[in-house]
């Protein structure tokens, strides 16, 4: 019971947080949708942080290296610190500076005027508002996950279970409604200014309170003198399967660097870089963000591989995936931090992790609220909606996709770090496109679009040979002679689509002499 009132007193404070940001409010669109461009270098980095690492990045990967060992750090992390700064420094600081001089809110209105094709928009939305509600999906379902598992014990009568890990917890269909909730309440009110103070004091919690949360599971679980040797300790009690990348082929292994060119195209990613206040607010964020990177990662990541060894204790059971005898990789953080720490610690801890979760799922909500109203409603009215009747439109859209994204989180789903690795595959497969707008002149209409299609008929066919995601190692093997070379699905998808939109571009009629002259003013 105590987990549950540090939690609840928890999700006060932050529907408090968005209420005050809200009284800030100017009853702008632009001050709603993007903070009127005010948020400085620090801001700027703790909501991009924050937005990126999400329960895919806490719960997810903690789980996949339960799964599928160490080598999940190469995988995501490693890549990830360089790969998102590059984004930020190559795409954010030119679409910052697009955004500002042409007034853009969505990445829809960028690619309208670029590619200087209306219809554009009608093929991008849905497959943008497509892959962002699985993304939300990680987040809801995870937020459930942890809530039920921290709170285990609170209501043994009301909510009995034969897990002993769970019973008595609060069943993920009221955590997720409880979350939802409380994130609809401060983006509702807040807009992006809400979202963007929600997000830092949310990462400042959650990367704090992970520090923490990681040396009192090692020192519980080492049960020597000091941190250092409980780690050597854990460490040395891995499986040499979880210890090394060894069930992994290098092909598997390397294409997986391409998943994290996701973030060049996340629209929410996308609707916080136009909130700076300047270029010179990315600076901190590109320098810094590796780092904080490496801070939450491989804590995760250790926490997971030490689940595996013999040193954990086997009074609770690890939680079972409902309805049968699996291990929930989901459940091992939350449940870690249920049975190795004090009551109050772990009401904190948990707080912890439900910032991480709802610091993006916030910026998504927002952002397909901003796309919807500006790309859908405002763009074919013959006149123009009022300021205040576009906030209206954001709002009650933000408040509809909420309530679908509950919906559809209350299917059982077994592996979030699957779901998000999918998701991720779709946007990676984008880059291309969002890549060539801005550094090549020759980047034709039709060219975008045979990328774009191409993308998303290779994205459905892969995905559909994985058994639609319920093949968690599914691999795309590519066959030369007599060897075979498993790769990412992610690899291919990218490839094509790169392909497709150079090889059309080139043969196809050269873009507009006034849109070049508008997006390359230098070599005009």
């Amino acid at each position: 019971m105590t987990e549950l009132i540090v939690i609840c007193c928890y999700l006060a404070l932050l529907v408090l947080l968005g209420l005050f940001a809200s009284r800030l409010f100017s009853g702008s669109k632009e001050d709603y949708q993007l903070a009127s461009h005010s948020i400085g270098p620090f801001l700027l980095l703790m909501s991009l942080f924050g937005t990126t690492m999400t329960a895919f990045a806490l719960v997810g990967s903690t789980g996949e290296a339960y799964s599928a060992g160490v080598g999940v750090y190469g995988l995501m992390a490693s890549s990830s610190g360089i790969i998102h700064s590059l984004c930020f420094f190559l795409l954010g600081i030119r679409l910052w500076r697009l955004g500002s001089k042409y007034g853009y809110s969505t990445q829809v209105q960028f690619f309208r005027d670029r590619l200087g094709s209306d219809k554009i928009g009608l093929l991008l939305f849905p497959i943008l508002v497509g892959l962002v509600v699985p993304y939300l999906l990680v987040g809801v379902i995870s937020s459930g996950t942890v809530m039920q598992a921290m709170t285990a014990g609170a209501f043994p009568d009301l909510f009995p279970s034969k897990n002993p890990g769970i019973a008595g917890g609060i069943p993920p269909y009221i955590g997720m409604l409880m979350i939802c909730g409380v994130v609809l309440v401060y983006v509702f009110f807040g807009g992006m200014r809400g979202t963007a103070w929600a997000n830092a004091f949310q990462t400042a919690v959650f990367m704090v309170l992970g520090i923490v949360t990681f040396c009192v599971i090692a020192n519980k679980l080492g049960g020597e003198g000091n941190l250092l040797a409980n780690m050597q300790k854990l460490s040395a009690a891995v499986p040499p399967d979880k210890a090394t990348r060894i069930a992994m082929s290098k092909t598997e292994f390397f294409t997986y660097l391409f998943v994290p060119f996701s973030v060049g195209m996340f629209p929410h990613l996308f609707q916080h870089w136009l909130t700076a206040k300047s270029a010179e607010s990315f600076k901190l964020p590109v320098v810094a963000h590796p780092i904080f990177i490496m801070i939450v990662w491989v804590p995760c990541i250790l926490i997971g591989i030490w689940a595996t060894t013999d040193l954990m204790p086997t009074r609770p059971p690890l939680p079972k995936v409902p309805g049968t005898d699996i291990v929930n990789p989901n459940a091992i953080l939350p449940f870690l931090v249920k049975t190795q720490t004090s009551a109050l610690l772990g009401g904190f801890l948990a707080a912890g992790v439900l910032a991480a979760i709802m610091s993006s799922l916030d910026s998504q909500f927002l952002c397909l609220g901003t796309m919807f109203s500006t790309d859908i409603v405002n763009h074919y009215r013959k006149e123009p909606l009022s300021d205040r009747a576009q906030v209206f439109t954001t709002r009650a859209f933000i408040i509809g996709i909420v309530a679908l994204t509950y919906l559809l989180s209350l299917s059982n789903t077994k592996s979030v770090f699957n779901l998000g690795v999918w998701s991720f595959s779709g946007f990676s497969s984008l880059f291309p496109l969002v890549f060539a707008a801005l550094y090549w002149r020759g980047l034709t209409k039709a060219g975008a679009y045979a990328g774009i299609l191409t993308a998303i008929c290779m994205w459905c066919w892969q995905f559909a040979a994985s058994d639609y995601g319920e093949i968690r190692d599914y691999t795309f093997d590519l066959t030369l002679g007599d060897a075979v070379y498993k790769m990412q699905p992610v690899a291919p998808i990218f490839l094509a689509s790169a392909v497709a939109l150079v090889v059309v571009s080139l043969v196809t009629p050269k873009p507009d002499a006034a849109v070049l002259r508008k997006f390359f003013p230098e070599r005009a």
